[in-house]
């Protein structure tokens, strides 16, 4: 089983809908205007969140985004055979860690055991 956080848009950018709560947590971005930029700030909010999984990127087509609905934020679990076996209501708020485990163990391989240990709070 393989965890991985995708970053999608900038959820509160400094020049479209800058928070109080981004200043006060020094997490200031303005909407990245590049590849590179948005490596950047994808970056920082994996080091920020403390993430210990492998994060990838959402192209500027935004194509994950668009194909999960995953502003502003999504927990998916896909089955072995690539269809949905869990879809979040969105997050923060929407987040039911005990749906996502119950999830997890109805998909986990025959014999296998979950453990959530070691992985991000979120997930636990």
């Amino acid at each position: 089983m393989q965890f991985y956080a995708v970053y999608i848009l900038e959820a509160h950018p400094s020049d479209v809908w800058q928070m109080k709560s981004n200043i006060e947590d020094k997490v200031v971005f303005a909407s990245p205007k590049t590849f590179e930029e948005r490596e950047y700030v994808a970056g920082a909010c994996v080091r920020k969140l403390g993430i210990r999984f492998p994060a990838l990127i959402d192209g500027f087509d935004n194509t994950a985004e668009k194909a999960y609905t995953g502003w502003p934020d999504r927990i998916y679990l896909i089955d072995n055979t690539g269809h949905i076996a869990y879809k979040s209501k969105p997050g923060p708020f929407g987040f039911k860690p005990d749906e996502l485990s119950d999830a997890l163990k109805r998909t986990a391989p025959a014999g296998r055991s979950i453990s959530t240990r070691g992985t991000s709070p979120a997930l636990r």
